[in-house]
């Protein structure tokens, strides 16, 4: 169920746009460092956090469902507590993410089976950035 090294390169490589749940606006937390990183190499990052505003200069909004439908999410990367994972699953299902990926330290079973089970390439307790770094040479 949870990528290879393979898919993970094929997905890195024509993703465009990552939904970054729980994006904080505090530079010194790790989802604020991941998206900058993934900012910085090229990927367009979409906010999804309580209030709003923006961070990293773009709109953040308050859901995954609240993402304008015009905006195309790729990957749906996750910075929440283990047990809100299971719906935010379920809403990347609804908004046609193509990958759903828990980072480090989230594991949550019913989360991934939920996106599995609809077609969403899935991962947990992997860092999106510590992946791409690794992999960069293949992309």
């Amino acid at each position: 169920m949870l990528m290879n090294d393979q898919e993970m390169i094929e997905l890195l490589r024509t993703a465009r746009t990552i939904a970054v749940i729980g994006l904080s606006a505090k530079p010194d937390r790790p989802a604020y460092r991941v998206a900058a990183y993934l900012q910085k190499v090229g990927y367009r990052i979409i906010p999804v956090r309580p209030g709003g505003g923006s961070v990293l200069g773009e709109v953040a909004y308050d859901s995954l469902r609240s993402i304008p439908a015009d905006i195309k999410v790729d990957i749906v990367d996750v910075f929440r507590r283990a047990e809100e994972t299971p719906a935010v699953a379920a809403a990347a299902v609804a908004i046609g993410a193509r990958a759903f990926w828990l980072q480090s330290g989230i594991l949550n079973e019913e989360a991934l089976t939920t996106a599995h089970t609809a077609g969403l390439r899935v991962t947990q307790d992997l860092c999106l950035m510590v992946e791409h770094r690794r992999l960069a040479g293949s992309l």
